[in-house]
């Protein structure tokens, strides 16, 4: 889920923009940017912070299984190719 309050921020910062003669509905430009952020933002196929770290964390042991993978499948090559020493 998206912090509320970056969006607040977010619209105030954008409502701060606008010059000085329309700032008379500052409140009302505030809370139209606020829904249009909201509304932006909710189409986005996003992830939260903490489903992205999980990912990652899945991401890093089966790059860390594969890598012993592959170094098990090389051990188990340079045996079948190396004649035994008898």
């Amino acid at each position: 889920m998206i912090d509320l309050k970056h969006i607040d921020e977010l619209a105030r910062r954008l409502s701060d923009l606008v010059p000085q003669g329309l700032r008379d509905s500052r409140e009302e430009l505030q809370a139209t940017f606020k829904t249009a952020l909201q509304a932006g933002l909710t189409k986005l196929d996003l992830v939260t912070r903490e489903e992205f770290e999980v990912q990652r964390a899945v991401l890093l042991r089966t790059r860390e299984k594969l890598d012993a993978l592959e170094q098990a499948v090389t051990t188990l090559e340079n045996r079948t190719t190396t004649p035994p020493n008898a």
